[in-house]
């Protein structure tokens, strides 16, 4: 008979789901993003909850959920689980680090490409029959270019690896992480620093109170006319009505975000009608391998959790 109940909110990749179903002491349920009133009415039965980063995981669900042991994020940020309060009543609190850093690093070099190249410019051009763009010379080269990286942690990393590729001089602010981790890149002291110096200025933070906004007017004002931003991390990072003003009078070149202050954003959104923004939908971590990685991560955590708690109950 199942001891432990593990509860998912939302499907994951089914090779997890698998790793999960062949444990015999686990009762796996498994609720799409609509039955979200099933999920409250199976709450008090938890002991784990695995969830994906739109599932909320308040103080309520927390009290609601009086027999859980274990919360694992399927993925890096735990900005959308109440850590703390967690903490505070005894349940661990477990995520997947390295699980989508490839994908997220290469949806940020996908990102700093299509701004250099201003290619969907140039793709809105050809389908409005507009051949003689071509000579407009919008494009840019990466190489020789100075990319800024505020958040050195692995994601950062793998993108400054990939950069120096393309011949790019790469700096880095982050207090957290000493000088001479990467080979050819440079640590810079301030983040004023980095962002008067960048060319295109990258964000890999988690989102915390001392974060949040980290890049508004003043930081915009510090940048380059020419230069851009590029926001995977978490939406709120970035002040956005600041950002619409950097946009709209030229105090950067452009912006591509995957990531915005309130998710999903609305269709009239004012970035959405904006020519110098690249828009994509919290994607940069959801590729196909990635999202199998990433869940398998969870399901042997979960399963690595359990099996510890049998061996101390045994003991």
């Amino acid at each position: 008979m199942p001891q432990w109940t593990i509860l998912l909110p939302q499907p994951i990749a089914e090779k997890a789901l698998g790793l999960l179903r062949a444990q015999k002491d686990f009762a796996v349920l498994v609720f799409s993003p609509e039955e979200k009133e099933k999920v409250w009415e199976y709450l008090p039965q938890a002991h784990a909850l695995l969830v994906r980063s739109s599932f909320r995981v308040t103080r309520e669900v927390i009290d609601r959920a009086s027999n859980l042991r274990v919360i694992c994020r399927v993925g890096v940020g735990l900005d959308n689980i109440d850590v703390e309060y967690a903490k505070q009543r005894n349940i661990a609190v477990l995520n997947t680090p390295g699980g989508n850093t490839t994908s997220v690093a290469e949806h940020t070099l996908a990102l700093l490409l299509a701004l250099a190249k201003d290619l969907f410019f140039y793709d809105r051009k050809v389908r409005e029959g507009e051949w003689r763009s071509r000579y407009t010379y919008r494009a840019l080269e990466l190489s020789g270019k100075t990319l800024g990286l505020v958040g050195f942690g692995a994601i950062g990393q793998e993108v400054a690896r990939l950069s120096l590729g393309f011949g790019m001089k790469v700096l880095f602010f982050d207090p957290f992480v000493p000088e001479g981790v990467l080979q050819g890149v440079q640590k810079v002291s301030t983040l004023s620093e980095l962002l008067s110096q960048s060319d295109f200025v990258s964000l890999h933070v988690p989102l915390t109170e001392g974060t949040r906004h980290l890049i508004g007017r003043e930081e915009f004002r510090l940048m380059k006319p020419t230069a851009f931003l590029i926001n995977v991390a978490r939406g709120a990072v970035v002040d956005e009505e600041a950002l619409l003003e950097a946009l709209r009078e030229g105090w950067i070149r452009g912006a591509a975000l995957d990531v915005f202050e309130k998710e999903p954003p609305s269709g009239d959104h004012p970035l959405c009608s904006l020519p110098n923004v690249i828009l994509t939908p919290h994607v940069a971590g959801l590729t196909q391998e990635s999202t199998e990685r990433v869940a398998v991560q969870a399901a042997e955590q979960i399963i690595a959790f359990f099996t510890r708690e049998g061996e101390s109950h045994e003991t």
